[in-house]
């Protein structure tokens, strides 16, 4: 019997939808890089890619900007002194504190590590406090984001000036669980266990929380800032709309500056509102250093005698220097990409893109006519980030909120750069608290929102994989 017409047009159209189908299941195709896509940065990208990588000024600052870049540069590697001292603009460190200069967490400007054996200390990595709020703190939470633990504040402070005891001592030990990919390959990783001994101010709050942190990059800072708040808004899916089981949402934090609720881009759980809050938060918490924006004193009122011993005043960073670092870190360039037409690096790219990892990781923005210098303006940049919060599951969970950020949420990091960290820092140490030993462990310890795109890796077969990590290898 023939096929009437309308079975056969159905038919048809039936088939077109199955190949479509396929076809978008299959890995999308990257023939060639897009225009432009080596500059990660846009016109401020630097074309290095040696340990001077993440050191370098944007390459669009004229020479007289690159003079306050070296002053700027000056301020944040050199180190801050115990007060009085004849070095007025730099005096004032601790009482209590984790570094006497910034460099000494972002090392090169990078990426920081765990701490490792038992003569290391905890610098580029530290282990912030808190307990659980309870009825009527909903003020403190708004401006605070957590509830300090009462003897200890915030923070663990593992340094102090004489005559003050450090907060105490980190260390961390690992316990092993391996992981099996489809082709049978083994895998094994390390999740951290934190060890806190020599605690200088008596026991902790039973309830303590602790989240461990190592220090991240300080590249394309000022480009982040730059994007619109209406472009990373357009990324959030709080309650998962289009059913993607992606669900990024903003962190709204305090912001000094204002007085007033912002949204959140920077720490790892987007918990500062701006770059010169971040870097005010820093200086106070790292250091013991006041600025016009967060001032006071490291020791908390349960340690009164710490409370006692000489700081630099109520702004030892002044609002100058304050500036000053403000325009090093909004300038600090991005790296050029490498071999971005190599076709495992394309196939790596496409394999990115099958695995659903671009969800989280938006490959690119274009930063605002109004950006903050004129440099960081109307740039196409490649951060391979949305700067929200995902559940990232379990494995990664520090149990411990944030402002609006869960327990179990983390910011996407920016992947920018990522491939020349061995180069830089001279270790391949990822994910917040450095428990990835290589981006692969990296890729494997995402769950939550992000186990889709971690089962699909672990079907990847070893060619597969060696194409993924080439690509992100290639940032």
């Amino acid at each position: 019997m023939p096929v009437p017409p309308v079975l056969r047009l159905l038919g048809t159209l039936a088939l077109s939808l199955a190949l479509a189908a396929c076809e978008q299941s299959e890995t999308p195709r990257f023939s060639a890089a897009e225009p432009g896509e080596q500059l990660s940065g846009g016109t401020a990208t630097v074309n290095r890619a040696d340990q001077n990588a993440y050191s370098l000024p944007s390459a669009n600052l004229s020479p007289t900007r690159r003079l306050d870049f070296s002053v700027g540069n000056s301020f944040f590697r050199n180190p801050w002194v115990i007060a009085p001292a004849t070095t007025i603009a730099r005096d004032g460190l601790g009482p209590l504190f984790n570094t006497n200069a910034c460099q000494n967490c972002h090392i090169k400007d990078g990426r920081g590590h765990p701490p490792g054996s038992a003569a290391d200390n905890a610098v580029s990595s530290l282990v912030r406090l808190s307990i659980p709020a309870q009825p009527g703190q909903e003020a403190l939470l708004e401006r605070q984001g957590l509830i300090p633990e009462p003897v200890y504040g915030g923070q663990l402070q593992d340094m102090a000036i004489p005559g003050a005891a450090p907060e105490g001592k980190v260390r961390i030990s690992y316990t092993s669980e391996v992981v099996t990919f489809k082709d049978g390959t083994r895998i094994e990783l390390q999740k951290p266990e934190l060890q806190l001994s020599q605690l200088g101010y008596g026991a902790l709050h039973p309830d303590t929380q602790f989240s461990l942190r190592v220090a991240p990059p300080m590249i394309g800072l000022g480009l982040l800032e730059a994007i619109p708040e209406a472009a990373l808004l357009a990324n959030a899916d709080p309650d998962d709309r289009d059913g993607d089981g992606i669900s990024g949402r903003a962190n709204q934090v305090w912001d000094h500056a204002s007085q007033s609720s912002r949204l959140g881009r920077f720490g790892w759980k987007a918990g500062q509102p701006s770059l010169n809050q971040q870097n005010a938060d820093a200086f106070f918490n790292d250091m013991g250093l006041s600025t016009p924006l967060i001032a006071g004193s490291s020791c908390t009122a349960a340690q009164p005698d710490c409370l006692q011993l000489p700081h630099g005043g109520e702004s030892e960073v002044s609002e100058h220097i304050l500036a000053q670092v403000l325009f090093y870190t909004r300038n600090l360039a991005v790296p050029a990409r490498r071999g971005v037409d190599d076709p495992q690096v394309l196939k790596g790219k496409g394999l990115f893109h099958q695995a659903g990892c671009q969800a989280c990781h938006t490959p690119s923005f274009t930063t605002s006519q109004a950006a903050a210098e004129p440099e960081l303006a109307n740039q196409l940049i490649r951060p391979y980030s949305d700067l929200l919060l995902h559940d990232m599951g379990d494995g990664l969970a520090d149990n411990r909120r944030e402002f609006q950020a869960s327990g179990r949420e983390w910011r996407t990091p920016p992947l920018w750069g990522i491939g020349l960290t061995e180069t830089v820092n001279g270790h391949t140490r990822f994910l917040h608290d450095g428990r990835a030993r290589n981006l692969l462990e990296a890729i494997l310890w995402h769950g939550g929102e992000a186990d889709g795109a971690r089962q699909a890796v672990m079907a990847f077969d070893a060619e597969q994989r060696a194409a993924l990590l080439a690509f992100l290898d290639s940032l």
